[in-house]
C-alpha cells in the first residue's frame, strides 16, 4: 500500500486503536486550509485520500479535490467510493433483475455467475408497495398488509432470493418502515470501520441510494444523495462513482423557530428560497449559530427535501445534536464515542463559530418562518397558511371550476363535495413522520379537537403511514393513538403510501362526484412532492403540509378557507373552534417528546429488522446463484439489455432522419416520463395485462411492475397529466406519428417508428427529469427507441440515468429554446457524429428539416459531462461497460 501524503494516523478510543486518514496532512502539504474548506468537500477529500492508499484514487485525484476553491471548481472528475448503498423496492427490484440478468450473461460467457455480487455494503428496505386500500378502521393495517402480499408475492420472492443469493446485501422486509427513516434511525453509522492488512480504519459514513430522498441522511452528518439504479448497481459491484467536485452553497442559519411554526414550515421556506437561488447540481451545506438549537429531526426534514430545492444534498456537519440523536435512537455508546472522537480529531465536528468559504453564501433566519403549505402543483411553491384559499382560487379560476357541489353519502353520513374539497388527508412520508415533534404535535391537535367534539369530514380519506414502527410506540406511550384513531387517522401501513401515489381508491361516491362534475378536489399530505397526477389521479390540487395541518384540514374538509382566521369547525357545544384553540404550544410538544420517546423503543423495534413479519418468513423463494425466470410472470421478466452481449461494443450508429416522439415544456418530471401510480385499463400497459389474463383488481401500480420491461415500456410517458405538444388538446400518452400525422398512443407510435427504422428524439424545456431518481424514466425511452433528448436544462439524476442507458442528453445553447428556434417537432432531425462516441461537453450541429425542405441548423451542447460518461455511451450504457470491465478483469 502507498500513502502519498503520509496521512495515516492513529486514533485512541476506549475500544482501542483505529487508523484514520488525517486531513491535517493535506494542510501540512499546503494543499488546503481546513478552516476555510466546506465540510462536504472535507468528506470528498478524505474519500480520495483514503482511496489513494492502494484504492481507486491516485495522488493526482487528491490534489484535484484539494484544488477546490469558492470561485473555482475542478473541471475533471475523480473516483468517489461511497461506503454504503441503500435501495427501496420500487427501484430495487429492477436493480436485482439487472444483477440477475448480468449473472446469466456471465454464466453464458463461461464465467462463474457469482462474479456478479455486491462489494459495497448494500441494504434494501421494502417500503414502496403498501397501498391505502383500507382506512379509518381498526383493521386497516392488517387488511392492507394482506393485499400487499397478495399483489407482490412474485416481487417479494425475487427479493427474498436476492437476500440469500448475494453476499453483502441485506433486505429489510415489508412492515419495518420507510428506507430513509430506517437509514436515519438504524442503518447509518455516521462513522464506518473496515479492517485492512494493517488494522481497523475509521472513516466517515457516506452513502448513495436509488431514491432521490436519500439526502435525508445528510441531517445526520452522513454525506448521501440519490442516484439512478444503474449507477447504484455499478457502485454495488465495486465501481467508483465518477463525479465532478461541485460548487457548495453555504446557508448560514440564525435564530430559532417562532411559536406556531414547525419543521415542515421551515423546509418549505428553505425550498422556496433555494429554488430561487439556483442550487441544481450543487451541494448545500448548513452552518451558523442557528444549528445549535435545531434538533436533528428538523435537520433530517431539511435534508430530505434537497431534491425539491434542486440540490445534490443538504448537509449538516456532525455536532452535539448529532451525538444526542445517536444516543436517543439507541446507537451503541461505543459508536457514539468513536463518532465524537473521530470527528473532532479529523476536523469534521462543527461549532457555531465555524465559517468555511462557500461558492455562494445565503443567510436564513429561522425566526422568519410562518405556518405554510406548498402547492397546488409544485413543492417549491410555498404559500402562507392565510393565503391558501386565495392560492387555490387563483389556480382554478379558469371558468371550468365555478363552485360545483355534489351531495354524497358515505357510510350513512351525508356531505357536499365541491371545488376545494379535501378528499385526501394523509400523514405520510419519512419527510415528516421521522420527526417526533410534528408527529406528537399531530396527536395533540387530534386530542384537543376530539375534546371539543370536532370530527373528520365524511368525504375525507384520512390515513397515517409512519416511517417506522417506533412512531407507533411513542404515540402509544403518549396516549395519543386513540385520539388520532378517533379522527380517522388509524395506521394503514409502514411505508410510503400516499406520498408516492399509493393512495388507493377514493370512496366511490366521492370518485363519481369528482368525475361527473369535473370537481377540482384537493389532497393535503405531509409528503415531499405534489406534482400533477402523482398523489392521486382525481386530485387536481395537492398541498404539502405538516402532519398537524393535515389533521386540521381533515376536520375542515376544504382548502378554500383561511384556516389562520376562519373556524376549523363547530364544537359539540355549538361554538366555533379555531385552529389556535387546538394548536399545541412548542413547550407542550417538547414536554410530550421528552416524556414519550425513549432510546429503548428504537432498540426494541429494530432488534429484528431483517427478520420481517410472519408472511415474509413463510414466503417460498427460489435459491441458487442464478434466478429461475418464469416466462409467465407479469411482474418479473429477464430484461433485454444483455441479449447478444459481446466483449467488444458495437457502433452506436448515427442519428439520421430522426423523428420527435414527445415534445414537452418545462418541469416535466420523471413521474411524467415513467409514472409510479395506477395502470389505466385503456392504456397499452393495461391492455397488455388484460391480454395476459390479469384482472383489473390485480393490476397493482407501475412502480410494482418495474421488474417487467414489457409493462414498463408500454407505460413510458404514460402519466395521465402529460401534455405532449405533438398532441395538442389531449393529456396522457398521445402523440402524432409522422409524417402521416395519425394521432396514436406513444407506445404504438414508437413501435411503428421501430418497424420503419426511424431513430427517435425528445424535445423538452427547462428542468427536464425533475423529481424521483427512477431509472425507468431512462430505460423506458431507450426501449422505445429514443436516442437523444434535447432540453433547455436537465435535473442531475435523470441526466446521469439517460447516459447510463446510452441515451444522449443535449442542451440548447444559453438563450435558445425550441420556441426561439421555431421548431414544431414535426421536422426530421440529423445529429451527426455520435456513432462511435462523443466528447464530453462537445458542441454539435443539429439539422432539422421541415416537410417543405426548409432546414434549421442549431448548435447544442453534449451533457455527457465526463470522460467516463463518454465511455458509458460508447459501450451502450453503464451496465454493459461494467460487465465488460468485470469479465475482462477476472
Amino acid at each position: 500500500m502507498t500513502d502519498p501524503f503520509n496521512s495515516r494516523k492513529t486514533l485512541n478510543t476506549s475500544e482501542g486503536e483505529f487508523a484514520y486518514y488525517s486531513l491535517e496532512a493535506l494542510e501540512e502539504a499546503g494543499l488546503i486550509d481546513i478552516s476555510k474548506t466546506p465540510f462536504t468537500i472535507r468528506v470528498l477529500l478524505e474519500n480520495a485520500l483514503r482511496n489513494s492508499d492502494g484504492g481507486v484514487a491516485t495522488e493526482d485525484h487528491v490534489r484535484l479535490v484539494a484544488s477546490w476553491r469558492p470561485d473555482a471548481k475542478p473541471e475533471t472528475e475523480f473516483p468517489y467510493m461511497p461506503g454504503r448503498v441503500v435501495l427501496q423496492d420500487f427501484t430495487g427490484v429492477p436493480v436485482v433483475v439487472d444483477l440477475a440478468a448480468m449473472r446469466d450473461a456471465v454464466a453464458d460467457a463461461g464465467h462463474d455467475a457469482s462474479l456478479i455480487n455486491p462489494i459495497v455494503r448494500s441494504d434494501m428496505v421494502i417500503d414502496h408497495s403498501v397501498q391505502v386500500d383500507y382506512f379509518a378502521s381498526q383493521g386497516a393495517l392488517a387488511m392492507n398488509i394482506e393485499r400487499e402480499f397478495e399483489r407482490n408475492t412474485e416481487r417479494y420472492q425475487l427479493l427474498k432470493w436476492a437476500q440469500g443469493a448475494f453476499n453483502n446485501m441485506r433486505v429489510v422486509p415489508p412492515g419495518v418502515g420507510i428506507v430513509h427513516q430506517v437509514n436515519l434511525e438504524f442503518l447509518a453509522s455516521t462513522i464506518l470501520t473496515d479492517r485492512d492488512e494493517n488494522g481497523v480504519v475509521a472513516y466517515p459514513d457516506t452513502c448513495i441510494g436509488t431514491d432521490s430522498h436519500t439526502t435525508m441522511i445528510d441531517g445526520l452528518g452522513v454525506l448521501g444523495w440519490g442516484v439512478g439504479g444503474i449507477e447504484a448497481e455499478a457502485v454495488m459491484l465495486g465501481q467508483p462513482y465518477y463525479m465532478l467536485v461541485p460548487e457548495v452553497v453555504g446557508v448560514k442559519l440564525s435564530g430559532t423557530l417562532p411559536e406556531g411554526a414547525t419543521a415542515t414550515d421551515l423546509v418549505l421556506s428553505i425550498t422556496e428560497m433555494l429554488r430561487k437561488v439556483g442550487v441544481v447540481e450543487k451541494f448545500v451545506e448548513f452552518y451558523g449559530p442557528g444549528l445549535a438549537a435545531l434538533p436533528l429531526a428538523d435537520r433530517a426534514t431539511i435534508g430530505n427535501m434537497s431534491p425539491e430545492y434542486g440540490a445534490t444534498c443538504g448537509f449538516f456537519p456532525i455536532d452535539d445534536q448529532t451525538l444526542r440523536y445517536m444516543r436517543d435512537t439507541g446507537r451503541d455508546e461505543k459508536l457514539v464515542e468513536l463518532t465524537e472522537t473521530y470527528a473532532k480529531a479529523n476536523s469534521f465536528f462543527v461549532t457555531p463559530e465555524d465559517a468555511p468559504e462557500y461558492s455562494v453564501n445565503v443567510e436564513f433566519d429561522l425566526g422568519d418562518v410562518v405556518p405554510s403549505m406548498a402547492g397546488p402543483k409544485r413543492p417549491q411553491d410555498r404559500v402562507s397558511l392565510s393565503d391558501v384559499a386565495e392560492n387555490f382560487a387563483d389556480a382554478f379560476s379558469n371558468g371550468s371550476h365555478a363552485g360545483n357541489r355534489v351531495e354524497v353519502e358515505i357510510d350513512g353520513q351525508k356531505g357536499e363535495v365541491g371545488d376545494g374539497s379535501v378528499v385526501i388527508a394523509a400523514i405520510t412520508s419519512c419527510t415528516n413522520t421521522s420527526n417526533p415533534y410534528v408527529m406528537l404535535g399531530a396527536g395533540l391537535v387530534a386530542k384537543k379537537a376530539r375534546e371539543k367534539g370536532l370530527q373528520r369530514k365524511p368525504w375525507v380519506k384520512s390515513s397515517m403511514a409512519p416511517g417506522s414502527t417506533v412512531v407507533t410506540r411513542y404515540l402509544e406511550a403518549a396516549e395519543l393513538d386513540d385520539d388520532l384513531d378517533a379522527l380517522g387517522f388509524q395506521t394503514v401501513g409502514y411505508g410510503c403510501t400516499t406520498c408516492i401515489g399509493n393512495s388507493g381508491p377514493l370512496p366511490q361516491p366521492v370518485a363519481d362526484a369528482i368525475t361527473d362534475e369535473d370537481i377540482a378536489a384537493a389532497a393535503v399530505l405531509s409528503g415531499n412532492r405534489n406534482f400533477e397526477g402523482r398523489v392521486h389521479p382525481q386530485t387536481k390540487a395537492n398541498y404539502l403540509a405538516s402532519p398537524m395541518l393535515v389533521v386540521a384540514y381533515a376536520l375542515a374538509g376544504r382548502v378554500d378557507i383561511d384556516l389562520a382566521n376562519d373556524p376549523v369547525g363547530t364544537g359539540d357545544d355549538g361554538s366555533e373552534v379555531y385552529l389556535r384553540d387546538i394548536w399545541p404550544s412548542q413547550q407542550e410538544i417538547a414536554d410530550t417528546v421528552a416524556n414519550s420517546v425513549t432510546s429503548e423503543m428504537f432498540r426494541e423495534q429494530y432488534g429484528e429488522a431483517f427478520v420481517g413479519p410472519e408472511k415474509w418468513r413463510e414466503l417460498d423463494a427460489p435459491s441458487g446463484q442464478q434466478f429461475g425466470w418464469d416466462p409467465g410472470s407479469t411482474y418479473i421478466q429477464k430484461p433485454p439489455y444483455f441479449e447478444g452481449f459481446s466483449q467488444t461494443p458495437a457502433s452506436r450508429g448515427e442519428i439520421a432522419d430522426g423523428r420527435v416522439l414527445v415534445m414537452v415544456g418545462d418541469s416535466v418530471t420523471t413521474d411524467h416520463i415513467s409514472p409510479a401510480g395506477s395502470i389505466p385499463p385503456s392504456a397499452p400497459s393495461g391492455q397488455f395485462l388484460l391480454a395476459g389474463d390479469v384482472p383489473r383488481r390485480e393490476f397493482n401500480s407501475y412502480g410494482s411492475r418495474r421488474g417487467n420491461h414489457f409493462v414498463m415500456e408500454r407505460g413510458t410517458f404514460g402519466n395521465i397529466r402529460l401534455r405532449n405538444l405533438l398532441a395538442p388538446g389531449q393529456e396522457g400518452d398521445w402523440t402524432q406519428h409522422l409524417p402521416d400525422g395519425e394521432v396514436m398512443r406513444i407506445f404504438d407510435a414508437a413501435q411503428k417508428y421501430k418497424e420503419e427504422g426511424t431513430p427517435l428524439i425528445v424535445l423538452a424545456g427547462k428542468e427536464y427529469g425533475t423529481g424521483s431518481s427512477r431509472d425507468w424514466a431512462a430505460k423506458g425511452p431507450m426501449l422505445l427507441g429514443v436516442r437523444a433528448v434535447i432540453a433547455e436544462s436537465f435535473e442531475r439524476i435523470h441526466r446521469s440515468n439517460l447516459i447510463g442507458m446510452g441515451v444522449l442528453p443535449f442542451q440548447y445553447l444559453p438563450g435558445e429554446s425550441r420556441e426561439s428556434l421555431g421548431l414544431t417537432g414535426k421536422e426530421t432531425y440529423d445529429i451527426p457524429g455520435v456513432a462511435d462516441g462523443i466528447e464530453p461537453g462537445a458542441e454539435t450541429t443539429v439539422i432539422a428539416r421541415s416537410d417543405d425542405g426548409t432546414e434549421t441548423k442549431f448548435t447544442v451542447k453534449s451533457r455527457v459531462d465526463t470522460g467516463i460518461e463518454a465511455e458509458y455511451y460508447r459501450h451502450g450504457g453503464l451496465l454493459p461497460y461494467v460487465l465488460r470491465d468485470m469479465m475482462g478483469a477476472e
